[in-house]
């Protein structure tokens, strides 16, 4: 019997691979291959290979960075506007409003061309022991990406935190928990779960917006593949790498936040 139910479940994955839409993008997948492995110039990697190196890592630990000091900054700017008083809840609510309407490469240059042009100008701040990090570029992208994520997802966690049923903030208090109490165990970690699938999306986004620190100098996995056309004259093949590359990363993105998606209810369950 259990062996007629693993033929029955193979037959049935089989079933799925062998649907023509599939195999239309199976066998265009393939010639693609064959055609960048036959028709395409790769003779540039190992002379650039190190250098990719670096920059994947740089976009990996920008993204990683920004990611967690925006989202750890959208918590409170959600919260703020769900239920904080007046005075946090309109400054809130305009940091946000800013953030999500204007674009994102205006806000890093302001901050790169404009703050960053301040800071020579005072003495105290160049002889301090913040001058070697402002003088440099990367700051300024990580600040630029960290609040343009905080501004998007803090508008998401606002939803989120009114999202969740007043009857269970009202038992909890029932119960006699803290505020504080209330907000780790109950609130938060339901807001958390309902802002999660939104999360995945923006953070996927956000591996999209990285390439903008190239603007400012800063060598990321975008910054090399445009040395590479640069220098080789080469236009497809650097993009379609630096595509492939992107891919790879959205991929496992969404294939890691899933797996915590599908975790989290019998956490909070």
């Amino acid at each position: 019997m259990a062996v007629e139910t693993t033929i029955v479940n193979v037959a049935a994955r089989a079933s799925l691979w062998l649907q023509p839409h599939r195999i239309v993008l199976i066998v265009t997948g393939l010639a693609l291959v064959f055609a960048a492995a036959f028709f395409m110039r790769w003779d540039w990697l190992p002379q650039y290979y190190e250098m990719a190196l670096v920059g994947l890592w740089r976009t990996l630990w920008i993204l990683v960075v920004t990611c967690t000091l925006g989202f750890l900054l959208a918590v409170p700017l959600g919260l703020a506007q769900a239920a904080g008083p007046f005075w946090l809840a309109a400054p809130a609510k305009a940091f946000c409003t800013i953030i999500r309407g204007t674009p994102l490469l205006l806000q890093l240059w302001l901050l790169y061309y404009g703050l960053g042009s301040l800071f020579p100008q005072y003495p105290w701040v160049r002889e301090s022991w913040m001058w070697p990090y402002l003088r440099q570029a990367w700051p300024y992208g990580v600040l630029a990406l960290t609040l343009s994520f905080a501004g998007y997802e803090g508008e998401v966690m606002r939803g989120a935190f009114a999202g969740v049923p007043k009857g269970q903030l009202e038992a909890a208090r029932a119960f006699g928990m803290s505020r504080w109490k209330t907000l780790r165990r109950i609130w938060l970690p339901q807001a958390f779960y309902r802002a999660l699938p939104t999360l995945t999306g923006e953070t996927v986004l956000q591996l999209k917006s990285t390439p903008l620190v190239a603007t400012i100098s800063v060598i990321d996995i975008f910054a090399v593949s445009s040395k590479v056309r640069q220098s080789t004259f080469l236009t497809y093949e650097p993009l379609l790498l630096l595509a492939l590359i992107y891919m790879a990363i959205t991929g496992i993105l969404v294939f890691a936040l899933g797996k915590i998606e599908a975790r989290i209810p019998n956490k909070i369950g």
